[in-house]
C-alpha cells in the first residue's frame, strides 16, 4: 500500500521518507514540512505539497493521485489547440499567427489563463501612436484654426519635427500592420491590412523623400515657403485610429470567453467526499474521480454527474432543461453537475468527472459554436479584394506612362502621380465606413433596450428568415403564478388558499412560491400545519387542526379515496392549457373529501403575441424549442400562433435544431435566456439573449434585449436593416471619391486641362470622403425604432 510506504512516524532520522504528493525522497528532521494524519507523520519536500496533502489526504493515500496523474498526462499529450478567430479552418497546437490574415491565434477552448499578449502589445503601441499624433495634428492643423505654430518655429523646423514624430509610429508602432499587409500579399488574401500598409507606407515614404530630397521635385509643386508638402500626420493618425479599432476589437474578443467562464463557475470549487472509513471533508473538485462518494447539502451545487445513493431532494435542473420547476430526486436517480440542490441532503456516487460531465460538454458546445461561426467578410474587405490590386495597378501604370511620355522632369512627375494615386486611395474612409455606423447604431439601440455585442450580429440579423425561441423567460415570464382556483364542497377560494398555503409555507418549490404569493396578494391568513410530510413525486400532507390535509397531483388525491369526478373535466381543460393542476383533499373522521383545485401557470408575456405577429408580417418563421412537456409547450404555441414546436429538447437538441435549420438553408436567430440556451445562442447566425436571464446566455449571444422584451427583436431587426443600409451608403461615399479621384490623381485630365492632382489635393479628397462617411453615419441617431 502507498500509505505504508510514506508513513514515517517510526522512520529513523537517517532513513528517507517519500513525499506522498510528488513522490520525492525527503530526509526527516531536516526542517522540511511534516503533517500528522491519523497518528502517522508524513514528510514533504515543500510547503506546497504539504498544503495539497492537508486539503485532501485520502486522495493521496488511496492511489487516486496516481490515477489522476495518468489522466492528466493523457490530456497534456494532446496539447492546447489554437485557432484563428477570423479563419477558423486554421488549427494548430500551441500559439502562433494565422498564415492567412496574420492575426494572433487564440485558444480553441475560448478561455486561457495566459494574458492576451496581443492586446497588451497593441495597447502600448496605441499610446505611442496617440502621443505622437496629437502634436502632429497641432503642427499641421494649427494654422487652419488660427494657431500659427509653423510660423513661430519655421516651416523647415516644423517639417523635420513632423518626420521625427511620425517615424517611431510608422517604423515601430505600425510594424504589426505591415507584417499583416505583407502576409496578405504573400498569401494573396488581399484585405484591409493591404490597404493600410500601402496607404501608410506611401504617405510616409513620399513625405520622407520630400523632406530630405526636396530637390527631386519641381519648384512649381513646392509651397510658398519653398518646401514640398508632406503627409506625416496622415500616416501617424491612420495608424493611431486603426489601433483604436484593434484594441476595441481585442477587448470584445476577450469578453467572448466570459460565457465559458460563467459556465465553469456553475461548478463548485469543492465537493464533500465521504471516505470508506466514513470520514467527511471538503475536497478540491479536481481531485474527485469516478466512484467517489459525495454528500450534497441543501443550497449546494451538485459537483459532478452521478447517481443518488441515499436521501431525497428537490433539484433545480434549469441548467439542463431551462425550466424553473425543481425535480424530485431519490435513490437511483441521476443528477447533473452544476445543478442546484434546493431542499434535502443526499449522498451520490460520482460517475462522470472532469471533461466528461454535462457541464463540461455544454462548455465545449459553446466554445465549438463560437469557433465554427466564421465572421462575415465585411463589404469593405470584399470590395478591397478588387480595389487594392486595381489601385496598385493604376499607380504603377501612372508611373510608367508619366515616365515614358510625361513632360520634363518626367521621373518627378511619375513619382508625384503614383504617390497621389496611393494617397487618395488611403483606406481612412474605408476603415471608418463600418465602425462609425456600428458605433452610432449601438448607441441608438441601447436607447431602445437593444445591446449589440458584435457588428456581425447586426449584419446577420438583417437577413434572418427564421427565429428559434425558448419558452420560459422568453415567451413567458419565467415565474409561475396561480391562474385558477376551483372550489368544491362549498368552501371559498380564500379557504382553499388558506389550507394549500399552510402545507406549502415551509417549501422552497417555485409552485409553493406561486401559492404563497397569491395568498399574500389576497391577504389570506394561513392555517397552522403540523406533522408535515413530503411524498416524492406526488405532493405533501400535514395535519391542520384535527384533520389530515393532502395537496398534490391527481394520483396522490385518488390514493386518499376522495371522489375526483366533479372536477375531472375542468382539470383536463386546465392541463390542456399547459397549466400544472394540484388537488387539495381534507380527511376528516376517516372520510376523504376533495376541497378544490389550484392551477399554476407560467404567464405569457403581455406583448409576446404582438411581437410574433409583427415578425410574421416581416416574413419570419417562428420555431419554439423548449425543455418543457409537449402539452404545455403546445398550449403556449397555440396561444401565440407559433409556426413550429419542439418540446422536451435538451441543450444539445437545441443546438442540433439550429444546425439542422442552417443546413436546410435558413438564416437563423435564436432568442433565449437560460443557461441551457447558451450553446444554441452561440451556434445561431445571431444569438438574442433576454437581458433578464442568465449571464451565460447574455455572454453567448450577439445581441441582448435589455428589458427581456420580445418586441426588442422587432426593434433590433429594424436597427440591423438601417445599419446595413447605412454601411452600404458609407462605402459608396468612401469609394466614389476614389473612383473619381484615382484617375484624376493619375493625370487623366492633364492632356486636356493641364491639371495634375497634387498629393495635397489627394489628401483633401481623402478627408472629404471621411467627413461624408461620418456625417451619414450620425443620421442613425435619429432612427425611429
Amino acid at each position: 500500500m502507498q500509505e505504508t510506504a510514506v508513513k514515517s512516524g517510526h522512520i529513523p532520522a537517517t532513513e528517507k521518507a517519500i513525499d506522498p504528493v510528488c513522490g520525492m525522497s525527503v530526509t526527516p528532521g531536516t526542517g522540511k514540512p511534516t503533517l500528522n494524519y491519523k497518528g502517522d507523520d508524513y514528510h514533504f519536500c515543500s510547503s506546497k505539497c504539504h498544503d495539497r496533502f492537508g486539503n485532501d489526504p485520502y486522495f493521496y493515500l488511496s492511489g487516486n493521485n496516481a490515477r489522476k496523474k495518468a489522466m492528466d498526462a493523457e490530456g497534456a499529450a494532446r496539447g492546447t489547440i489554437y485557432t484563428c478567430p477570423m479563419d477558423p479552418e486554421i488549427v494548430q497546437e500551441g500559439p502562433g499567427t494565422c498564415p492567412i490574415c496574420g492575426m494572433a491565434l487564440e485558444p480553441a477552448s475560448g478561455v486561457s489563463d495566459e494574458p492576451n499578449h496581443e492586446l497588451i502589445d497593441f495597447t502600448r503601441r496605441l499610446w505611442v501612436s496617440a502621443l505622437a499624433s496629437v502634436p502632429l495634428l497641432v503642427l499641421t492643423m494649427g494654422p487652419m484654426l488660427g494657431l500659427p505654430v509653423r510660423t513661430w518655429i519655421g516651416e523647415g523646423v516644423a517639417i523635420y519635427l513632423e518626420a521625427l514624430l511620425a517615424t517611431p509610429v510608422v517604423l515601430w508602432a505600425a510594424l504589426p500592420f505591415f507584417k499583416r499587409g505583407w502576409t496578405s500579399l504573400v498569401t494573396r488574401h488581399l484585405n484591409m491590412w493591404t490597404l493600410i500598409m500601402i496607404g501608410v507606407g506611401a504617405a510616409y515614404l513620399y513625405s520622407m523623400v520630400a523632406t530630405f530630397l526636396p530637390f527631386l521635385f519641381p519648384d512649381e509643386l513646392k509651397g510658398a515657403s519653398g518646401h514640398m508638402p508632406v503627409y506625416f500626420e496622415a500616416a501617424a493618425v491612420i495608424v493611431a485610429l486603426v489601433f483604436v479599432g484593434q484594441v476595441l476589437e481585442l477587448n470584445a474578443r476577450e469578453r467572448t470567453g466570459d460565457a465559458i467562464r460563467a459556465l465553469l463557475d456553475l461548478a463548485p470549487k469543492t465537493a464533500r467526499r465521504i471516505t470508506p472509513d466514513g470520514d467527511e471533508y471538503d475536497a478540491p473538485l479536481e481531485n474527485v474521480l469516478e466512484g467517489d462518494k459525495l454528500r450534497v447539502r441543501p443550497g449546494e451545487a451538485v459537483p459532478v454527474d452521478g447517481v443518488v445513493l441515499e436521501g431525497t431532494s428537490s433539484i433545480d435542473e434549469s441548467l439542463v432543461t431551462g425550466e424553473p420547476v425543481p425535480v424530485q430526486k431519490s435513490a437511483g436517480d441521476k443528477v447533473t453537475g452544476g445543478t442546484l440542490n434546493k431542499t434535502g441532503s443526499f449522498v451520490m456516487q460520482a460517475e462522470l468527472v472532469g471533461a466528461d460531465t454535462m457541464l463540461s460538454k455544454i462548455v465545449d458546445m459553446v466554445s465549438s459554436a463560437q469557433r465554427s461561426r466564421a465572421p462575415i467578410q465585411g463589404l469593405a474587405d470584399r470590395v478591397a479584394g478588387y480595389f487594392v490590386p486595381t489601385v496598385v495597378g493604376v499607380a504603377v501604370l501612372a508611373f510608367v506612362v508619366w515616365l515614358l511620355v510625361g513632360p520634363s522632369p518626367s521621373l518627378v512627375h511619375a513619382i508625384v502621380a503614383a504617390v497621389s494615386v496611393l494617397i487618395i486611395a488611403c483606406p481612412c474612409a474605408l476603415g471608418l465606413a463600418t465602425p462609425v455606423s456600428i458605433m452610432t447604431a449601438t448607441g441608438r439601440g441601447a436607447q431602445a433596450g437593444v445591446l449589440v455585442k458584435t457588428a456581425e450580429s447586426l449584419e446577420r440579423l438583417a437577413s434572418v428568415d427564421t427565429i428559434v425561441v425558448d419558452k420560459t423567460g422568453t415567451l413567458t415570464e419565467g415565474k409561475p403564478a396561480v391562474s385558477d382556483l376551483v372550489t368544491v364542497s362549498g368552501i371559498s377560494e380564500e379557504d382553499l388558499l388558506r389550507l394549500a398555503g399552510a402545507l406549502e409555507k415551509g417549501s422552497e418549490h417555485p409552485l409553493a412560491e406561486a401559492i404563497l404569493g397569491e395568498a399574500d396578494k389576497r391577504s389570506v391568513q394561513l392555517a397552522e400545519a403540523a406533522d408535515f410530510e413530503a411524498v416524492t413525486g406526488k405532493g405533501v400532507r400535514a395535519r391542520v387542526g384535527a384533520d389530515e390535509v393532502l395537496f398534490g397531483n391527481a394520483a396522490f388525491a385518488a390514493e386518499s379515496g376522495a371522489d375526483l369526478s366533479a372536477v375531472e373535466s375542468r382539470a383536463e381543460e386546465l392541463a390542456e392549457l399547459g397549466k400544472t393542476v394540484m388537488y387539495l383533499v381534507r380527511v376528516s373522521g376517516g372520510q376523504a373529501a376533495l376541497q378544490g383545485l389550484v392551477a399554476v401557470a407560467d404567464p405569457i408575456k403581455p406583448n409576446a403575441r404582438a411581437a410574433i405577429d409583427a415578425l410574421h408580417r416581416d416574413g419570419i418563421r417562428i420555431v419554439m424549442a423548449t425543455g418543457d412537456a409537449p402539452r404545455t409547450a403546445q398550449a403556449v404555441a397555440t396561444a401565440l400562433g407559433i409556426d413550429e414546436v419542439r418540446a422536451g429538447v435538451l441543450p444539445e437538441g437545441k443546438q442540433k435544431l439550429i444546425e439542422d435549420l442552417k443546413e436546410a438553408g435558413a438564416t437563423v436567430a435564436m432568442a433565449g435566456d437560460g443557461v441551457n440556451d447558451a450553446p444554441a445562442l452561440a451556434a445561431a447566425d445571431v444569438g438574442l439573449a433576454m437581458g433578464t436571464g442568465a449571464d451565460v446566455a447574455v455572454e453567448s449571444a450577439g445581441m441582448t434585449l435589455l428589458k427581456g422584451d420580445l418586441e426588442g427583436i422587432v426593434r433590433a431587426r429594424k436597427l440591423a436593416r438601417a445599419t446595413v443600409r447605412n454601411i452600404r451608403q458609407n462605402l459608396f461615399f468612401a469609394f466614389i471619391y476614389n473612383t473619381v479621384g484615382v484617375p484624376v490623381a493619375a493625370g487623366i485630365l492633364y492632356p486636356v486641362f493641364g491639371i495634375l492632382l497634387s498629393p495635397m489635393l489627394a489628401a483633401a479628397a481623402m478627408s472629404l470622403s471621411s467627413v461624408s462617411v461620418i456625417s451619414n453615419a450620425l443620421r442613425l441617431r435619429r432612427l425611429k425604432l
